[in-house]
C-alpha cells in the first residue's frame, strides 16, 4: 500500500518528516513530495506533480493556502483515501475527493500508525 506524504520536509522537527520516518518504520511504501529535492530516511523527496500510479493514501502536511497546486493532481492519482492531518483540512479538496469516490479522513497519520488504525 503506497502512501504519499505531501509537504515532506527535511527538517526532523516537522511532522511530515516524522511521518515519512514512521511510515518506513511500519514497512509502508512511501512517496514523498516536498518543496525541494532531498532524502529522508532513504526516501527521495520529489517536487512538483510527478506522474505516479497505485497511490493508496495521500497524507497531507500542507495547509489549505498551499494546497491549490495539488488539488487536481491529488484527484488525478485516484487514491483510496486522503488523510487531512491537523491544520490541513480543506473543504474544497474534500468535496472534490468525495465526488471522485475518495475517502476523506481528518486525523493524524502518526497517531493512526501507533493506534494500528492506519
Amino acid at each position: 500500500m503506497k502512501t504519499m506524504v505531501i509537504g515532506a520536509s527535511p527538517n526532523p522537527l516537522r511532522y511530515s518528516n516524522k511521518a515519512v520516518k514512521r511510515l518506513r518504520a511500519y514497512d509502508k511504501e512511501v512517496i514523498a513530495i516536498g518543496k525541494r529535492e532531498t532524502i529522508i530516511e532513504g526516501v527521495e523527496v520529489l517536487t512538483g506533480n510527478p506522474p505516479l500510479e497505485d497511490i493508496h493514501t495521500v497524507s497531507l502536511y500542507v495547509g489549505p493556502a498551499n494546497q491549490e497546486k495539488y488539488l487536481d493532481y491529488i484527484i488525478s492519482l485516484r487514491p483510496k483515501r486522503i488523510i487531512f492531518n491537523p491544520g490541513t483540512y480543506n473543504r474544497v479538496l474534500e468535496e472534490k475527493a468525495m465526488h471522485a469516490g475518495i475517502e476523506c479522513i481528518e486525523d493524524c497519520t502518526l497517531v493512526m500508525l501507533d493506534m494500528e488504525t492506519f
